[in-house]
This record gives C-alpha cells, sequence and structure tokens, in this order.
C-alpha cells in the first residue's frame, strides 16, 4: 500500500530486511506512537501487587473462583489502587488468561460470557477502564494525578493510562502458580481495544493482543478513509484526552503522520493479534481493519511467518482467517463485544497453542 509510512525502513533509511534488526525498529515504531498519538506512559517505580479481599467459592456452575483484588502501584504522589475481578479456572492446574479491560465494573457481565470462557479452558481477570481514570477531560482523578504530564505535547492520554494500569495488574497476575504465563492475551473493544492494542504494543510479555471494533487510531488506517467511518478529525475534537496533544495537529491532515495505524499493529509482531469487526459497524471501518492487518504483515514474514492470511478484497459476513499470525473475521451486527466475538478470539487462540 504505496500510500502509507513505510514499515520495513528505519528512520535512518536502511531497509529492515533480517530478523535481528526487527527489536531497533520495534522500538522506533513504539517512540513514533508516543510522540504523535499515545503519549508516553508513566514510569514504572515497581511492579504491581495484587490483596485478595474477597473470594467467591461457587461461581461458572462450580469451575472457577472468582476472587476480587486490589491492585496497588506506586506513583510519584504516593500509591494508587484499582479493583480487579479474577475468574480462576479450577479445572485445571493452569491456564491461559484473557486480561479484558472493560466498560462495565460487573462482575457478571453482558460484554464476557464468562461460563463460556472458563469451560474453553481460560482464566479471566478483569479491571473496569474508570477505576484507573475517568473518560473525559478530567486529569485531577484516578491515576491521571498521581504523575507529571509532559507539557511538550507528549504527555500521557487517558488510552495510555488504561494500557499502563493492565499491566501494573499483569505484573501481579504472573505471580500466580496457576497463571499459565507464556498465554496471556490482552482484550479490549472500541475504545479499549485501542488500549489493548497498545497495551500489547509494549508489553512483551503478552502473546495475543485482541482488538475488538477499535477502528480509528485503533485497527484500522486513518488514511483510507471509507464513508461513515470516523475520521482523525471526529476522533481529535470528540476526544482529544484518549491522545498526546501532538496528535491533534493531524486533525485534518492524516496524510502527514510519520505513522498509520499498520505501525501499531506491527508493534507486537512476531506474537499474535486478533481483529474482530462487525458488518453494520460503518463507524470502525471495517474494510480499513482488514486493510490494517495486510499492511502490518510484512513485520512478520521477516520471520518467516504469514500475518494475516486472507483475501485482498472485502471480507464477507461470517468470514474469518484464523491461519496466520494476524486473525481477522467479520461477524454480522452492530459495535458490540458479543459471544461470537469471544468464540472466535479462543477458536484463534488454540489453533496456535
Amino acid at each position: 500500500m504505496e500510500f502509507l509510512p513505510d514499515l520495513m525502513t528505519m528512520l535512518d533509511g536502511a531497509p529492515v530486511s533480517q530478523p535481528d534488526q526487527w527489536e531497533k525498529r520495534r522500538r522506533e515504531l513504539i517512540d513514533i506512537l508516543r510522540k504523535n498519538i499515545f503519549g508516553y506512559a508513566p514510569a514504572t517505580l515497581s511492579p504491581g501487587r495484587g490483596e485478595i479481599l474477597e473470594v467467591d467459592q461457587k461461581c461458572c456452575a462450580g469451575h472457577a473462583e472468582m476472587e476480587t483484588v486490589k491492585i496497588t502501584v506506586d506513583t510519584e504522589k504516593g500509591p494508587f489502587s484499582f479493583p480487579m475481578l479474577y475468574f480462576r479456572n479450577t479445572m485445571q492446574e493452569k491456564s491461559p488468561l484473557f486480561l479484558l479491560v472493560n466498560f462495565r465494573p460487573e462482575a457478571y457481565d453482558r460484554y464476557f460470557p464468562i461460563e463460556e470462557i472458563v469451560d474453553n479452558g481460560f482464566s479471566l481477570a478483569m479491571i473496569y477502564y474508570k477505576d484507573v481514570t475517568s473518560d473525559d477531560g478530567d486529569w485531577e482523578n484516578g491515576l491521571a494525578p498521581c504523575f507529571t504530564r509532559p507539557t511538550d505535547g507528549t504527555g500521557f492520554g487517558k488510552i495510555t493510562l488504561w494500557a499502563w494500569a493492565a499491566s501494573r495488574a499483569l505484573d501481579y497476575l504472573l505471580t500466580r502458580p496457576e497463571v499459565d504465563a507464556d498465554h496471556v492475551a490482552v482484550i479490549g473493544h472500541s475504545r479499549l481495544g485501542k488500549t489493548a492494542l497498545w497495551c500489547g504494543a509494549q508489553d512483551e510479555r503478552i502473546r495475543y493482543v485482541i482488538s475488538n471494533d477499535s477502528g480509528c487510531a485503533g485497527a484500522a488506517l486513518e488514511r483510507a478513509h471509507n464513508p461513515g467511518g470516523e475520521t482523525t478529525r471526529d476522533i481529535t475534537r470528540n476526544f482529544p484526552y484518549w491522545f498526546c496533544e501532538n496528535y491533534l495537529q493531524y486533525i485534518d491532515h492524516p496524510e502527514k503522520m510519520p505513522f498509520d495505524q499498520h505501525f501499531l499493529v506491527a508493534a507486537s509482531a512476531p506474537r499474535f493479534v486478533a481483529v474482530g469487526s462487525a458488518h453494520l459497524d460503518l463507524w470502525a471501518d471495517p474494510i480499513n481493519e482488514q486493510k490494517c492487518c495486510m499492511a502490518a504483515s510484512p513485520a512478520w514474514k521477516l520471520f518467516g511467518k504469514q500475518g494475516y492470511v486472507g483475501p485482498e478484497t472485502p471480507a464477507s459476513v461470517g468470514d474469518h482467517f484464523h491461519d496466520g499470525e494476524i486473525s481477522y473475521h467479520l461477524r454480522h451486527g452492530t459495535h458490540f463485544l458479543s459471544r461470537r466475538d469471544w468464540a472466535e478470539y479462543m477458536t484463534f487462540i488454540k489453533k496456535h497453542w
């Protein structure tokens, strides 16, 4: 896709042609994204730690225990804590883990079919994003005021804070002996799908990075806008606080960005990425989510892998492409993290386990 910034050329102009060059290029990609869209994360002063507050031993038909855990992180202004729900699969000694950044705090929620997840062999940890910081321009609540935010245009946006908090929850989860540390997935929907992509790009402990209907500034290309899709202008005017201030300079000129969203997807290579779309969710621009998977694939091919394996023509409703390291599916319906989506993601992980 010639209209996109070149994924496989270093900032100094050198081509990326060998696997041992990728880590340097990946660090360049992440730094470009930090400077131009998401902002720099707060310093991690110490790993996140957990305190179990309550245990429900009779959930998911007796196949799991639900723990309420307080996650605490150290900040410039002292400790900060937020709650996490952890559904521990009790049917096996070790379980792969989904880490969900969720829109709602409820223990049994419409965004995750927990019994089906557990019965498929997984555990699930969930953090409610507003317990970290509010979804607005208020920088004086939750985690937001706990760190000094740079004023040079690269200061963290709210997406970065949510992603950073998810990694601190993972610090604790990886101390649990029943968590299969080699099979951890981070997952989110919509703005939290963007969060999952950004968290997974930076945190290499995460093997599967899952983005559901994340659209503009997530898994959809911004330069190749389709009718009905959210634009850079739309997202920066409506939600400027999700991003660093530098992103606002591209409000009417996405073609001038030194990146597009294939940089974000590729930053997780050579691990696994799954992107899900819904056919009526034009705002999230399914066609450009699929194209983004294609555009990111050269990062995997560098390692002799495939990346996205599927047609270049737009997917049909019901299509799923799980053969490569980048999964894509297009389901029937609207903007939602559905049971069908969860089934696709679990199928993808099991296929590559």
